[in-house]
């Protein structure tokens, strides 16, 4: 056994059980879901005083279905993500590495020969796989193959401290494969990442793993399959041989896949200093050479366990505080997001709405008078020849404000159709004093013209209280939905800079150690 290889067992067997005391942290974290619920539950949204049709009603009421549903899409996902969390409870004090990678990567084909390897060291080996939701121990190794071969997530244990998972690749042909390797992310305490050396470093495929690399998890690169097919003259006849690369040949694939890596992580907004040195190996020219101390070191194997050695500290602090972090991400993930990417858009939408409608205000008080003036100043001639010979001027204003009161209100709620409006407080319809339109003898009427005048003065006047006071009330009620909506909006991001900060917390001792 090489030298490498030995010390990489060894420290796996002395990994134990961390001892971080994550229940002030998982505390705070619960108390910060219970404190959004109340915040948010506290300042919802006054939707009275608007009619329900309107665009505004509307938008209030999408909030609050879309508010539930996400109340009880969040319950789901955390109900499923039960088996990831049963399995990590299932190997707990185990260190889970998730084996990442294409189809053709070759996870299947490394997993199987490190749990040859380990085996052979009389390390205990069993393999195990998924099937519906329940872990099946099984003693066969995992097919191997050109095409998809893994149609179900499975795994093995090494030794007392190391767990494998293979999974359906995330680029994989069928949708239930992805979902599954979704599924139990979780349980991984640190990414293996495989790409084939005939490709290598195809860093698209690290969109998929974005989520987990965002976690804090530590990210190793394994360039496999790194050999070639050569000829050679065996007993006189030409025979294809497979060798390893050559070893400049590796160290420019290795400087290349990891500045790749390093510029997409950066732009994933991950710390660059969880991608760790990439190494590439060959299983298949290790196994064909008869894995002695040499052909794995050719093969690239003790660069391999001196990489996972280096691994095992930054996904040891993850595996230590992995309950908090899976309380995080639903938090983050299930919680949070959805009321980034959802709620705070429609609200902002509504404030837009209701800004919309506080702006246009004045223009529709000022359109109410006018509609409601033009529909009662033309009755008034006939009025007052009505009672001209009575000369009973109070009974023309009494006429006079029964109309105008019904004309106010039907325009006032036909302008102000958004709106739930209480009925109008009459406003007497009183002359304005020294209006001039007195008899100027005691044998001549009133003036007609003056008179004319001095009620259209008073229709207007009346006219423009009762639009004041119907504006005022929408305005009082824009406003308090304004300030509702900025009060949600500002709890979401009050709340998620909260988040932030647990995270950091939960984080940061590990982050200046991997430094």
């Amino acid at each position: 056994m090489s030298r490498e290889e030995q010390r990489f067992i060894d420290a796996i067997g002395r990994t134990g059980q961390g001892e971080a005391d994550l229940q002030p942290l998982l505390t705070a974290l619960r108390d910060w879901l219970a404190a959004l619920g109340q915040a948010l539950a506290q300042a919802a949204l006054p939707g009275g005083g608007l009619q329900s049709v309107c665009p505004m009603a509307r938008r209030i009421a999408a909030l609050q279905e879309d508010r539930i549903r996400q109340a009880r899409r969040r319950e789901e996902q955390w109900i499923a993500l039960a088996p990831a969390r049963a399995l990590a409870q299932r190997f707990e004090g185990k260190l889970m590495l998730l084996v990442f990678g294409k189809f053709n990567a070759g996870k299947s084909s490394l997993c199987n020969f490190l749990a040859q390897r380990f085996g052979q060291r009389h390390q205990t080996v069993q393999y195990f796989h998924l099937q519906g939701g329940l872990l099946v121990e099984s003693e066969v190794p995992f097919p191997e193959g050109a095409t998809e071969t893994t149609a179900r997530l499975q795994g093995v244990c090494l030794g007392q401290g190391l767990v494998l998972l293979d999974t359906p690749g995330l680029h994989s042909a069928t949708d239930e494969n992805a979902a599954l390797t979704q599924r139990f992310l979780d349980s991984a305490d640190a990414v293996l990442w495989l790409t084939s050396s005939t490709s290598p470093g195809q860093v698209q495929e690290l969109d998929e793993l974005a989520r987990e690399l965002r976690r804090g998890k530590p990210l190793l690169p394994v360039l496999t399959r790194s050999d070639v097919i050569d000829e050679d003259e065996v007993d006189g006849q030409i025979v294809k041989i497979l060798r390893n690369k050559s070893d400049a040949n590796r160290a420019d694939q290795e400087a290349d896949v990891r500045a790749r890596a390093a510029d997409k992580l950066q732009s994933l907004g991950v710390a660059v200093h969880q991608l760790k040195t990439p190494v590439s190996v060959s299983a298949h020219v290790a196994r064909t050479a008869g894995a002695d101390a040499q052909a794995m070191q050719g093969a690239g194997f003790e660069r391999l366990y001196a990489a996972l050695a280096e691994l095992l500290a930054p996904a040891l602090a993850y595996r230590d505080r992995k309950p908090a972090e899976v309380l995080l991400h639903h938090l983050q993930e299930d919680v949070l997001a959805p009321l980034q990417a959802q709620t705070l858009p429609a609200l902002q939408g509504l404030q837009q709405l209701v800004q919309d409608e506080l702006d246009a205000l004045p223009a529709r008080r000022v359109r109410i008078v006018q509609l409601a003036w033009r529909e009662v100043m033309p009755g008034l001639p006939a009025l007052l020849e009505q009672h001209a010979a009575s000369d009973e001027v109070d009974a023309v204003l009494a006429s006079l404000q029964a109309q105008l009161m019904y004309a106010f209100e039907r325009h006032a709620r036909a302008v102000l159709d958004s709106h739930v409006l209480p009925a109008p407080v009459p406003v007497a319809l009183v002359l304005p004093a020294g209006s001039g339109y007195e008899r100027v003898a005691e044998d001549l009427p009133p003036s007609y013209e003056k008179l004319y005048e001095a009620i259209g003065q008073s229709v207007l006047a009346v006219l423009e209280e009762l639009a004041d006071e119907v504006a005022s009330y929408c305005t009082a009620r824009m406003a308090a939905l304004s300030d509702a909506v900025s009060v949600q909006r500002a709890l979401i991001e009050e709340h998620a800079r909260r988040l932030a900060q647990l995270e950091e917390d939960l984080r940061q001792p590990q982050a200046m150690a991997a430094r």
